[in-house]
């Protein structure tokens, strides 16, 4: 939908600039060259930033714990009340 300008469009955009900055034209061209620059400089300054970082966090290994610090599963331990038959609860179910 909206891809670059092309020849027409520039041209458009030429003149436009033209007639708005005249005799400014090649201060204004030369501060928006020097924007720029700031910008990509700016933008690349942050990607070095990111990269480090993931370069630091790839590297990470942590430490293995000890023997002490082991996990373990809980162990299985049977129930201590007398198992309730399905006829005992739904008699008292029936009488609340």
């Amino acid at each position: 939908m909206f891809g670059s300008p092309g020849p027409m469009e520039l041209l458009v955009i030429g003149m436009i600039a033209l007639l708005l900055f005249g005799k400014r034209l090649p201060e204004v061209a030369r501060s928006l060259g020097k924007g720029i620059v700031e910008f990509k400089k700016g933008v690349s300054g942050i990607e070095d930033e990111v990269r480090s970082a993931t370069n630091q966090a790839s590297n990470y290994r942590p430490q293995p714990k000890s023997d002490s610090q082991s996990v373990t599963s809980p162990k299985f331990e049977p129930p201590t009340s007398e198992p309730v038959s399905a006829s005992d609860s739904v008699d008292s179910e029936k009488t609340v």
